[in-house]
Order: C-alpha cells, then structure tokens, then sequence
C-alpha cells in the first residue's frame, strides 16, 4: 500500500513539474515588429531647390518639407496669362458687335409692336409690317453669325483656363508636404539633385506603436481574440523585458510557419499570423524579435 502511495505522488509531481516547465518555458508565439512605411516620392519633374530630411527626424502630418524649382512652370504660366489677355481684347470686341445688333433688335421689336396697334386702328399697313419683321430677322442672323465667329475664341479662352490650373496644380505639387506623422526611416534623395515624377525621396513611419506578427497554432486560436490584452516579451540585457499589447488582427486563413522562425520540423505546419500592437517606449525597432505570452 504505501509502494503504491508512493508511485501515484510520484506521477502527480512529474504531471505539475512537466506543466510548470510548459506554461513558463515556452512562449505562445514568435515573431517579429513592423511597421507600415511609407515611401514619399516627388511628384514633378526638377531640381530639388530645399529638402530639409534628415534619417531618424520626426515630422508632423502636413509638415512643409522642402520643394522642386518652379521657374519654367512660373514662366509658362505667366506667358498663358499674357495669351489669354490678347485673346480676350479679340473676344470682347466681338461681344461689343453683338451688344450693339441686340440694342437694335430691341428697336425693331418696339417698331413691330407700334406697327401692329396701328394695323388694329387702320393707320398702318401689312407692308410696313413685313418691312419690320423682315428686319428683325436679318439681325438676328447677324447675331448667330458673330456668336458663330466667337464659339472658336471662347473655347480657346477656356482651353486656357485648363491649363492655368494645371499649372497651378503642378506647382502646388512642387511643394513636399509630409503626409503623416512618424520618423524618417531613409533618405534617398540630397537638394540640388534633379529629381522626376515618381522617384522615392524618403521613406517614413509611425512608430509610435508598433505592430509584433505572430504566428500561433489553431488549438491556440481559441485563446485569442482581437482586441484581447497579452504579455509581449523582447530580450534585454539581464532578463526579458515586458510590454502589454492588444490584438488588432487575425488572419483568416492557414498559412505555412515561416521558415526564419521556426525549426525544421515545425516549418510544415499550419499556423494563424496574429497582428499585436505594441505602443513603443523609443525601445522597439522595425525587425527586433519578440514573444507572446498569453494569460
């Protein structure tokens, strides 16, 4: 009997040293920070007069930057202007016509009404009359044929228009406004270099949380949900240093372990990605590993 009480206490110690040794010794999931970055790039042709970025510099969201030269564009649209002033003196002189045919199509519409109150007392005739509508005719042909002859300079007018606030759109697009706050992560351009729609200036991102990716297996997918508090681990000089985190995201669907992380036999398991957002203590860093750690 007590061989037998001996061997069953045995057994119970085993079991809880076996589940200290789990729940203390292992993490719950491995991986890695990130971040989302941003790359900025120019979005006009030209030489960069200013660009005052420095890698590890913090910017506010619509910070002015720096900006692309913008004489040509300056001068192209200064030389608009000057069309657009010649082709309006044109344009207003046949509107000037056209004012002075309305004036006396308006005189003959008062000849016409005269005509026909002297028509009902019997002190007018029906040939007067013709005379004044026939008049009448003849200006309003007038008039479609000077508004005819000013249709081409009125859309050239507004075809200038276009291209004035294209200009003016490009020049506005010559500034380099930060679009949102975070930390210059690289630089990839210098000022006085010639620079072209398109081409990358710097790349930026928020750190002040950070997002850990882990990859948690389907029996631990009932042990997290977004939202859910967790204990992330990172290594420190003596011992692992601690942060509290919040589930943002997790996959829906099954994917292979990466390879970085995990050892050979486990790389051909199906894992979840778990999104943890960590708010950063200036200690994290885009790539430094880290642990989760569930209650």
């Amino acid at each position: 009997m007590k061989k037998h009480t001996y061997i069953v206490s045995l057994s119970i110690a085993a079991t809880l040293l076996f589940s200290c040794n789990n729940e203390n010794g292992k993490a719950d999931g491995y991986g890695n920070f990130e971040a989302t970055e941003i790359t900025i790039s120019a979005e006009n042709n030209g030489k960069l007069i200013q660009f005052a970025v420095h890698e590890g510099d913090q910017l506010e969201a619509n910070q002015f930057i720096g900006y692309i030269d913008t004489i040509p564009l300056s001068l192209k649209r200064e030389q608009l202007v000057i069309s657009k002033a010649v082709i309006s003196s044109k344009s207003r002189g046949v509107l000037s016509q056209i004012n002075v045919l309305k004036a006396k199509l308006k005189s003959a519409k008062i000849n016409k009404t005269r005509t026909e109150n002297l028509i009902k007392d019997n002190a007018g005739t029906q040939k007067q009359l013709d005379d004044v509508t026939g008049e009448m005719n003849v200006i309003k042909s007038q008039i479609r044929s000077v508004e005819i002859q000013n249709a081409p300079v009125v859309n050239e007018l507004k075809s200038m228009d276009v291209q004035l606030k294209q200009i003016d759109d490009q020049i506005q697009k010559s500034k380099i406004i930060n679009p949102l706050r975070g930390t210059v992560l690289t630089k990839y351009a210098e000022p006085n270099e010639i620079t072209a729609f398109g081409k990358p200036l710097y790349k930026i991102a928020n750190l002040n949380t950070m997002q850990l990716r882990v990859y948690v297996s389907e029996t631990q997918l009932a042990s997290i949900k977004i939202g859910q508090e967790v204990m992330v681990k990172i290594d420190a000089a003596d011992a692992m240093k601690s942060y509290t985190g919040k589930v943002s995201w997790i996959a829906s669907e099954a994917e292979f372990t990466p390879k970085i992380i995990q050892t050979k036999e486990e790389r051909v398991a199906l894992v979840y990605a778990v999104k943890i957002n960590v708010t950063n203590d200036g200690v994290l860093k885009i790539g430094m590993p880290a642990e989760l750690w569930l209650d």
